[in-house]
């Protein structure tokens, strides 16, 4: 065919539809600290498949109709359940919408509160694909300073009155207060009350996202902010990606009816796939908690392996921090000049894999000598090797002075 008449869609996009991205599969190193990913073994691969086998065995002819709106009713009441019995919540299956991942009902929300120009509160580093998502949206992202405890009151506080006087009133607070992504901390009780109360004296609502609360292998849970709300403000979204396997794409979202009702004429695609909730629940139901002890005991001698080799690799050169659970450890370099975003590619070449801050922080620029590293995936043997790697690229490149 003539290339001078295949047609060209560059002038046929709409103006609000997000840059292109390349379909090519990213690299990965062999020493992979770059994405959250789970112990391969550790995927209860048998469990699950005579999971779903009971599940189509039982129902499997419900799967010739469109499934409910919000998703497989059972799923949702075992949902509420546990919420219940874990979480302190309150969330009844008709407030709970299942959706592929955790993403998709951030996604969800923000379709359905945010305008363009719109103000959005986040942590000072969060999760990049909320980020994606809000400038996907046109939001202008504001980040809030934090310590090892969450969001600082006075810094988020000061932030939405400079707003309001602006008048720009933030739209929306989204947070991550349990084994936060990128920064590792969990937010104290007392800072998930203050960030409660100065939601509801400003009238903002907030989203939770919570998906990594069941990765815990120290301390003591922190209750909900969802559970400390009494104005029915805070939308919570929760996962089973990280608990189960990322590939079965199931998480949900807890939200008041008048948000739901706009979400569901937002969702398309006839449901959520009904053939992964039948797997979810059927396992969930029996073999759920016993899995989760089991994976938090890998993933605790990982993360200490992991601790062990970054004191052994980068001594004073660099601080980090040390997560009671989750998956990442929050790696900020001394050297004030180093850019760790640009070394991505070297510390390839060496087969190791991991993710700037840049794209963690809100204003895009941020974060340059910050590294998030995730120990989910190696092996204990394999993370020492990888973290010996990485010090010997940083210190080649003059960026890790021991």
């Amino acid at each position: 065919m003539d290339s001078t008449r295949q047609f060209k869609f560059d002038r046929s996009f709409a103006q609000s539809a997000p840059e292109a991205r390349s379909g090519v599969v990213p690299q990965r190193g062999k020493y992979d600290f770059a994405v959250a990913y789970p112990d391969p073994t550790s995927l209860p691969l048998k469990e699950l498949m005579n999971s779903l086998g009971d599940g189509l065995s039982e129902e499997g002819e419900d799967l010739a109709i469109y499934p409910h709106p919000q998703g497989y009713p059972p799923l949702r009441e075992l949902i509420s359940n546990r919420l219940a019995q874990n979480r302190a919540m309150v969330a009844t299956p008709e407030s709970i919408m299942l959706g592929d991942g955790s993403g998709q009902p951030i996604h969800l929300i923000l379709e359905a509160l945010l305008d363009s120009g719109d103000v959005v509160l986040t942590e000072n580093f969060t999760y990049s694909g909320t980020l994606n998502a809000l400038r996907r949206f046109g939001a202008e992202i504001v980040g809030i300073q934090c310590d090892n405890s969450g969001f600082l009151p006075d810094a988020l506080e000061h932030t939405i009155r400079n707003s309001i006087e602006q008048g720009r009133k933030p739209k929306l607070i989204y947070t991550i207060p349990t084994f936060q992504n990128p920064q590792g901390w969990t937010a104290s009780t007392e800072r998930r009350m203050a960030l409660v109360s100065i939601a509801q004296k400003y009238g903002i609502p907030v989203i939770e996202d919570d998906c990594y609360v069941d990765l815990r292998y120290e301390g003591k849970p922190v209750t909900t902010l969802h559970s400390m709300d009494d104005s029915g403000l805070v939308m919570y979204v929760g996962s089973f990606s990280k608990i189960i396997a990322p590939g079965m794409r199931m998480g949900f979202l807890v939200a008041p009816e008048e948000v739901l009702a706009r979400i569901r004429s937002i969702k398309s695609g006839g449901g959520v796939n009904q053939f992964a909730a039948l797997a979810v629940h059927r396992f969930a139901e029996s073999k759920l908690d016993s899995h989760v002890e089991h994976i938090n005991g890998l993933l605790r001698f990982k993360r200490d392996a992991m601790l062990v080799a970054l004191g052994e690799n980068f001594g004073s050169a660099a601080d980090w921090s040390e997560p009671e659970g989750g998956l990442y450890i929050w790696v900020r370099l001394k050297e004030e000049g180093a850019d760790l975003e640009e070394l991505r590619s070297k510390a390839l070449m060496a087969e190791v894999g991991y993710q700037s801050g840049v794209i963690y922080s809100p204003d895009g620029t941020s974060g340059k000598n910050f590294a998030r590293l995730c120990f989910g995936y190696n092996s204990p043997e394999e993370i020492h090797e990888g973290i010996a790697r990485l010090a010997e690229v940083f210190e080649a490149n003059g960026v890790l002075n021991l």
